[in-house]
């Protein structure tokens, strides 16, 4: 994605007339992508969030889903899509795309609409925010939350993806890999939830009182939903359709399927049963894990990665409950943000050619393995760094200017009834 949106952002300008030259069936694979991309957030994740959350904050998580995918589509309108892909330097765009100026029906990105390149990288900006809410589920009050979804988007999200995806973007100049986002989706929602876990401390009775999911029914439909709409989220990122992407569908369905049989297989071993929600939540580690490296790598390669995302995140995620006792209520960082992390790693590796069965397109001409994992490397530091420095500072903000979390009795009634005047359920014994 990284090299496919430089070339692209360089042909943004072009004239209405280049019409002409639109590829349908590249035009037709990113418009589905889109949807693709946009049912991963509604209805997939609110789903598997909302299922693992207790009965009585359900509706809340479902709520911050879809606010979050209303303001962010507003606010890329507005001025996001110009910030993260109009010319700029190299650590934000201008604004001479705001408003979505000269995006006409007639303006072309390369062989696509360029309507459709900013509908398919708008999706991608509404659901890494809503990621976020897996790390201060249960706790946080909705005004809260929907302030500093926005001032995140400005500060963290819309400037790292300039940074890796444009074509004057520093990381994209230094040859960062990441075809769909393992450091703009995966990295910063994950560092950004392990920090709203530490400021917000951790839910009333965590760690003394079980607090199980209270519909795994739900949560296993809504994985599903993340795995199919995936496949529009990598493969719609080679932003045509070839070989590309369709390698990079093969590559997400064999890293998903090898990161839940991963995770099963360990807590076969370990408890004796393997669990509904350990072989989704080990498949959600394979898919954010390939990301960045789903359009560089090969099968085997894929494979390899899936395998290692869920031997990895599934120690990262007890660790960071059992050992120190973090309560990033749903795991968004040990799953997204270590997975994103750990496959950004493994891109400056499985990406090299002469790996037999594993080879993926090589690196830049000049740059060895050595070269590109040293910029793996500073593109995770960089990202991670400038995402936990903000997203601190956002909070500590917003709690100056708004109640951060909810108060003690507000989240024992439970933030459906607190914060929206609602239930998720209301069945009554006749």
């Amino acid at each position: 994605m990284r090299t496919a949106i430089g070339l692209l952002a360089a042909l943004l300008p072009l004239a209405a007339g280049a019409q002409d030259g639109i590829d349908s069936g590249s035009t037709g694979w990113i418009m589905t992508s889109s949807a693709l991309v946009l049912f991963m957030s509604l209805p997939g994740l609110a789903l598997f969030y909302g299922g693992l959350v207790r009965a009585k904050n359900v509706l809340s998580v479902l709520m911050q889903c879809f606010a979050i995918v209303c303001v962010v589509s507003i606010l890329w309108f507005i001025c996001g899509y110009s910030l993260a892909f109009a010319p700029g330097n190299g650590f934000i765009g201008g604004l001479s795309k705001a408003f979505f100026a000269d995006v006409a029906e007639g303006s072309m990105s390369g062989a696509i609409p360029e309507t459709a390149f900013a509908m398919f990288q708008l999706t991608f900006a509404c659901i890494t925010p809503a990621l976020i809410v897996g790390g201060f589920a249960e706790r946080m009050r909705f005004p809260a939350m929907l302030l500093f979804s926005v001032l995140w988007l400005f500060a963290v999200y819309l400037p790292v993806c300039h940074w890796v995806w444009a074509a004057d973007g520093w990381l994209f100049a230094r040859g960062l890999i990441d075809f769909a986002g393992g450091t703009v989706v995966h990295v910063t929602a994950g560092v950004a939830a392990l920090v709203a876990a530490l400021v917000l401390r951790p839910r009333t009775g965590f760690a003394q009182t079980p607090m199980m999911p209270h519909n795994l029914t739900m949560t296993v439909t809504g994985a599903g939903m993340l795995w199919v709409g995936w496949f529009g989220f990598n493969g719609g990122s080679a932003l045509a359709a070839d070989g590309n992407a369709a390698m990079a569908i093969l590559c997400t369905h064999l890293s998903a399927s090898a990161g839940a049989a991963m995770w099963g297989a360990i807590e076969w071993l370990k408890y004796g049963k393997p669990s509904a929600l350990g072989v989704v939540t080990g498949m959600v580690a394979g898919l954010g894990t390939i990301t960045p490296a789903a359009g560089v790598v090969g099968p085997g390669g894929a494979l390899i990665i899936g395998l290692i995302a869920g031997f990895v995140c599934f120690n990262a995620t007890h660790a960071l409950k059992h050992a120190l006792k973090v309560d990033d209520s749903l795991d968004v960082f040990p799953v997204h943000g270590v997975g994103g992390m750990l496959g950004t790693f493994a891109a400056g590796i499985f990406a090299a050619t002469g790996l037999g069965v594993f080879s993926g397109q090589g690196y830049a001409e000049g740059v060895g393995m050595g070269g590109q994992i040293g910029v793996q490397l500073l593109g995770i530091a960089a990202v991670g760094g400038w995402t936990a420095a903000w997203t601190w500072g956002l909070l500590k903000l917003v709690g100056l200017l708004t109640p951060l979390r909810a108060t003690a009795e507000e989240e024992t009634t439970g933030l459906d009834t607190t914060q929206h005047n609602e239930r998720g359920y209301d069945l009554q014994t006749l």
